[in-house]
């Protein structure tokens, strides 16, 4: 209640269209007061590292109401992966002090990580590391606009690494990016022998980049139903308030028939989403493949949710002035981050199949209960 009171104050509909328009696209000052205030930025983070003490599903339970609102802000990038992927590592200075940061609204942070459809490849790093500098470029980095560190995985001599770049350091040239939804800013990154201080080392850095990957997963989808719930509402507010033939649309057997597979898209995602953190809690399922479950689901569940949000208010919808197109190409965006739909289902065919071929050339079958 209290986020989605705070939500209601600083990232109505105006506010929103402002700040996609700024530089940065976010308020600072709001930033801050949300970490330092409602300590929301933080919320799976230990009290011992800055944090509240609570579990990824506490953060689950306030991303869903920043996705209901498209609240503006390095959400992606700080709280969804830098901030798990700190958490994760062994306690150090260099970690130790940006996690609080981080956690507390002072700093914001980008993860520039290249995966492949929402894991971890190190045949895909473009960053090399020589001694304590990197050297390479990281493409579509989100939320790398106006971030005060970027958090980079690089190729040394003995192993990949997780190193932490302060961003307005010499080395570092960030190019923005024009994107279909400008309330998530992108960038592409270059370093050149930017200095960097170690994270994570060869030994760890895997792990820990894998946990924030399934982490960020787990947390877009919650995003994604958070802004389908309100496309839901909106819908049906709609539906019960425009008159047509003096009647309300909403009375319509295909508006009824439409809503109705929207609310249960809609649930789908949301049961799929938070077993996707629960996992990530308790570690009794697994976690690549509940987030990836969750991933499939939650993106196409809020596309056609967006989309069908338009196809209720008519034309309405389809103007500049309505805020649904606004949550249409936050959906487009979003199933585009950390692996589409159809990389996610081909993760989970992978993960639950049996692929060796059986002599009847039957498909292959699931190998467990």
């Amino acid at each position: 209640t209290a986020v989605r009171k705070f939500c209601a104050e600083n990232f109505d509909e105006a506010t929103v269209r402002r700040l996609m328009e700024s530089e940065p696209r976010f308020d600072p000052t709001v930033w801050r007061r949300l970490g330092s205030e409602l300590g929301v930025l933080g919320m799976s983070v230990s009290e011992a590292d800055g944090g509240v003490g609570g579990s990824l599903i506490d953060q689950a339970v306030a991303v869903e109401e920043f996705g209901s609102t498209l609240a503006c802000g390095p959400l992606f990038g700080t709280v969804y992966l830098a901030i798990p992927a700190l958490a994760a590592c062994g306690s150090g200075p260099a970690r130790d002090e940006l996690l609080a940061a981080l956690v507390e609204g002072q700093r914001t942070a980008a993860f520039a990580v290249t995966d492949s459809a929402g894991a971890f490849d190190t045949s895909a790093l473009t960053v090399t590391a020589d001694g304590d500098t990197l050297t390479g470029t990281v493409q579509w980095v989100v939320d790398a606009d106006a971030a005060d560190e970027l958090i980079v995985a690089a190729t040394g001599s003995d192993g990949v690494g997780l190193y932490v770049v302060d961003a307005s350091t010499a080395g570092v040239q960030r190019t923005p990016l024009i994107t279909m939804d400008l309330t998530r800013p992108q960038a592409t990154v270059v370093l050149t022998r930017a200095p960097a201080r170690l994270l994570a080392g060869p030994a760890d850095a895997e792990r820990v980049i894998t946990h924030a990957l399934q982490v960020g997963a787990a947390l877009l989808a919650v995003e994604q139903v958070g802004a389908a719930q309100h496309l839901l509402d909106l819908s049906v507010d709609y539906a019960k308030s425009r008159l047509q033939f003096g009647r309300q649309i909403g009375s319509f057997q295909a508006i009824k028939h439409k809503l109705a597979d929207m609310l249960v898209d809609l649930e789908h995602a949301r049961s799929a989403a938070y077993h996707a953190v629960w996992a990530l809690v308790h570690g009794t399922d697994d976690p690549a493949l509940a987030a990836s479950i969750a991933q499939a689901l939650s993106s196409d569940a809020l596309q056609r949710i967006a989309s069908d949000t338009i196809q209720v208010h008519g034309g309405i919808g389809f103007t500049w002035e309505h805020r649904a197109h606004l949550y249409f190409k936050r959906a487009a965006t979003d199933a585009a981050l950390l692996g589409s739909a159809e990389q996610h289902r081909a993760r989970v065919a992978d993960l639950v199949l049996d692929t060796a071929v059986a002599h009847s050339g039957a498909v292959p079958v699931a190998t467990g209960t």
